[in-house]
């Protein structure tokens, strides 16, 4: 293996760790570091993810794929009815389509770029990172609206908090927007209890912490999402146990280790505040959206129907790529709105069409079905990571606000990680190539740099 080899690998490492860094504190940095920059932060990540893409390509190391070829094609075919049939602005439409054309492709980067120990060593940041950030949204859920630390990107007296329950706000954390906060904690808590399961590969102080910080996140963040989200991790959890009895032992650890810190929490006034909000909100929701049943067929199936079976009264070609966006619509009327829909399948295919909408569904689905597959396998194998990052991942990938650059930009990773899990890291002989070939997801051999 030649130096060059190794150098571009560290590079594009490097990229990635840049990229997932900048998903954390992008909204931090719009927030109180570089407000007047605020609005061409939010592409921040842009050029990163370009030039992951351009020295990945250049490399030999973008690898083949179907969806990643499809969803590039079908998003260049959106761009272009979008300017002959619908909006006809081109920021628009390019905004639009870099999801599609910088983002997605990302993914497959990732998968190719990092490997198992790197999936690993994001866990670990995570779980030191996730306790001064729930002490953070601490400090946000017991401060005023026009406190320094609830500063929204808008400015003002506003404050970036989201309405909750008992006059608390949702806090957003160092995100820009609360949605933010709560898939930041999902992600923790899918290596909080992974790492539960293979406390060897991780520091164990910063394991308790990040368990009793995600514990804490659920009332603190007064989002039912985030508690529904990590009853769907328990469940793979529990699944995983089932396929593998050695962990059993350690999910009941696990288990006590958090039973104790819960009950430990629960004896001190913030956190009892607090779980009054949450279970006000909590109450509340339930009774208008048709509880536990109604929430999540709404969220997750509802929106999906309701889009397809509205997706025959818009235009064949839709409004345009990006008109859907708030950036877009910034563009487009001046002030931020949903002019399509705020649920991502009514969005695809009301700013594409129903041909080009649902062969952009078709391709996440039919993505995450393979990662599913896969990742199934490699649990009956006894390696469960994988199968535990998919857990958030089936989530988020197939119908996730990807209008929306925090939702994106953890989708991103999620797919990236997943594939990267599938792949241990292998000792590399002198003329072996950087990485091996991964027949899972149809990636060639990498070339090596001449």
């Amino acid at each position: 293996m030649s130096n060059t080899d190794n150098h571009t690998l560290m590079l594009l490492k490097r990229g990635i760790w840049i990229y997932f860094l900048l998903i954390l504190f992008e909204g931090a940095l719009r927030k109180w570091v570089l407000p007047s920059l605020a609005t061409p932060l939010l592409v921040v990540r842009d050029p990163i993810a370009l030039w992951l893409l351009y020295t990945a390509w250049q490399k030999g190391l973008l690898p083949k794929s179907g969806y990643l070829t499809g969803m590039m094609v079908l998003a260049c075919i959106a761009m272009v009815t979008a300017m002959l049939f619908g909006h006809r602005s081109l920021p628009v439409a390019l905004f639009g389509a870099r999801i599609f054309l910088l983002h997605f492709p990302l993914m497959f980067v990732i998968g190719r770029v990092f490997d198992k120990e790197d999936v690993l060593q994001i866990g670990r940041v995570l779980l030191w990172i996730s306790i001064p950030m729930v002490l953070l949204i601490g400090m946000q859920f017991y401060s005023p609206q026009n406190a320094w630390v609830n500063k929204s990107v808008a400015g003002g007296d506003g404050g970036a908090g989201f309405s909750g329950a008992m006059g608390f706000f949702r806090p957003p954390g160092t995100f820009s927007f609360t949605t933010g906060n709560s898939l930041f904690f999902e992600f923790v808590a899918v290596y909080v209890i992974y790492f539960w399961l293979q406390t060897k590969s991780v520091n164990l102080l910063s394991l308790i912490g990040a368990s009793v910080a995600v514990v804490a996140s659920i009332p603190l963040s007064i989002s039912r999402g985030l508690f529904f989200t990590i009853v769907v991790i328990i469940f793979f959890a529990v699944l995983a146990t089932l396929q593998n009895r050695k962990y059993l032992g350690k999910m009941l650890t696990a288990g006590f280790v958090i039973f104790i810190g819960l009950a430990i929490l629960s004896q001190t006034a913030t956190f009892q505040t607090a779980t009054e909000a949450f279970m006000s909100r909590f109450t509340n929701a339930n009774e208008s959206e048709g509880g536990l049943e109604g929430t999540l067929g709404d969220r997750y199936l509802g929106g999906m129907v309701t889009a397809l079976a509205n997706s025959g009264k818009q235009p064949f070609f839709g409004y345009g790529i990006g008109m859907g966006t708030n950036a877009g619509a910034m563009l487009l009327t001046g002030s931020a709105a949903f002019l399509i829909s705020e649920e991502e399948w009514g969005r695809v295919l009301g700013e594409m069409g129903t041909l080009i909408g649902l062969g952009i569904i078709f391709i996440r689905l039919g993505f995450c079905y393979k990662i599913a597959v896969f990742s199934y396998k490699k649990m009956t194998m006894g390696e469960t990571l994988p199968w535990m990052l998919l857990s958030l991942g089936l989530l988020n990938i197939p119908q996730g606000q990807w209008a929306q650059p925090t939702n994106l930009g953890f989708s991103v990773m999620l797919g990236g990680l997943i594939i990267a899990a599938m792949r241990e890291r292998r000792v590399l002989q002198a003329e072996q190539p950087v990485l091996p070939h991964n027949e899972q997801f149809d990636n060639p051999l990498i070339r090596r740099a001449s």
